[in-house]
């Protein structure tokens, strides 16, 4: 293994809390949730927990390995390790993939953050309050069609971000996961309290867990291997960057195995918190996005204490979109730290602003530049749909066939601290079931 030459995390748990808070997302608030209910209840738990042990584990796994194998951005890791092995150095390329998926997925992801942000405020002085659903709709629709507002709170959330990771790997970017993740689940088991005494938390519960096996389908199956990918901020150079702050004592399986339950029970208890607010307030809960930004508000507005509610739900809506967006500007700023002559406050700053000049043009989607399209698609979505459905899948796919296929075997095996038995199950699982599903994935995600 190389030698440990730069930044590293303080301790186990602070690096268990900083991969946590990059796999938990916006997406985990609603979509997981809202996929459970919709797709099968505890039957789709089920599927999930399958297909991230089969596909997201291995992956998981693979990324970090590679990472802590090469102590260097995703960029030159990819590269050394390639040509230390006897491989062409065209691997870097899966290194590029996963830093460009990470700019550009920061540039759209700070746009919602900076709704969430909008919203926080909007919650403290009571912007909610006594309105219908054709208020509460205007608001939204307002916000998105105001290119000054937009850039106001897209600035204010990638300035939150830039601070953080200025700070550095144990003073930003674990320090921040220490304080933000705890709050989170603090913010979250609060509401989860108040759905249980709302009297419809049995609704909810029935709509997440119940199994229902007819709702199976090789649709539901599909897209439960798919959240199981993208759940865990594989394919993005997150996991790599995060790897290479590793030292040898943290054992990599049992840590990813942690960080995969953390993930899947903040989702789980996201929705316990947001469904019986909604079924009390006779909503639906089928409302994607606008479960977010116009059911919940609805609720919030229309419920004694909804103020101090909506407060804590903005709050921790917020706080897991940092920890995510924190994430994701790490790999762009430790390969412009390595590859240049810029100081880690430097790069920093040169990368948040191309990332938020970016961000500009993904918001002025929504209103000047709706005309604005490609293959069909305006900025905002094609950015969307181009590193969720290409470079992600490409990047996961590459990290795995690169490990599976390029790595000494015995050296990763005892790596990964198992025996002769239990390391042919993980091969069989690295080598054909996670290269099989996540192309599985990319097809799908094509056709």
């Amino acid at each position: 293994m190389a030698k440990l030459a730069h930044a590293q995390w303080s301790s186990r748990m602070g690096f268990v809390l900083a991969a946590a808070g990059s796999a938990v997302g916006l997406g985990n608030i609603w979509r997981f949730s809202y996929m459970v209910g919709d797709s099968g209840g505890a039957a789709f738990v089920l599927v999930y927990l399958a297909c991230v042990a089969l596909v997201g584990l291995p992956i998981l796994v693979a990324e970090w390995m590679i990472g802590r194998r090469g102590q260097k951005n995703p960029i030159n890791t990819m590269a050394e390790l390639a040509a230390n092995h006897g491989r062409s150095k065209a691997w870097a390329l899966v290194g590029v993939s996963g830093v460009l998926a990470a700019f550009l997925i920061l540039s759209f992801y700070s746009v919602i953050g900076g709704w969430s942000l909008n919203y926080t405020l909007g919650s403290v002085l009571g912007s909610f309050n006594g309105l219908d659903a054709d208020s509460i709709g205007d608001i939204f629709s307002g916000m998105l069609g105001s290119p000054s507002a937009l850039l106001l709170w897209h600035t204010a959330f990638m300035v939150l971000v830039v601070g953080i990771v200025a700070r550095g790997v144990t003073k930003g970017l674990e320090s921040a996961a220490r304080t933000m993740m705890p709050a989170l689940v603090v913010l979250m088991l609060v509401l989860v309290g108040y759905g249980m005494a709302s009297g419809y938390f049995g609704e909810a519960l029935s709509f997440m867990f119940s199994p229902d096996w007819d709702a199976l389908d090789g649709g539901v199956v599909l897209a439960a291997m798919g959240q199981a990918f993208f759940t865990l901020s594989l394919g993005m150079g997150i996991m790599m960057a995060y790897g290479s702050y590793l030292g040898e004592d943290v054992n990599l399986i049992s840590t990813a195995r942690t960080v995969i339950l953390l993930d899947t029970a903040i989702a789980l208890l996201a929705g316990l918190a947001i469904f019986p607010i909604v079924f009390a307030n006779g909503l639906s809960a089928g409302e994607g996005p606008g479960l977010i930004f116009v059911t919940l508000p609805l609720a919030f507005g229309n419920m004694t204490g909804g103020t101090i509610l909506g407060l804590m739900f903005f709050l921790l809506l917020t706080f897991a979109a940092l920890t995510s967006a924190i994430s994701l500007l790490e790999p762009v700023v430790e390969t412009l730290e390595e590859r240049t002559s810029m100081s880690r406050i430097v790069a920093t700053l040169v990368s948040g602003v191309a990332v938020w000049a970016l961000g500009v043009a993904a918001l002025l989607s929504f209103n000047v530049w709706a005309d604005v399209l490609f293959f069909g698609l305006n900025i905002f979505d094609l950015l969307d749909t181009f590193t969720s459905k290409i470079l992600l899948p490409l990047t996961g796919l590459g990290a795995i066939v690169f490990f599976a296929f390029c790595l000494d075997k015995e050296e990763a095996r005892k790596e990964l601290r198992l025996d002769v038995y239990d390391y042919s199950l993980w091969n069989l699982l690295a080598k054909y079931v996670a290269p099989i599903g996540v192309t599985v994935v990319f097809l799908a995600g094509l056709f």
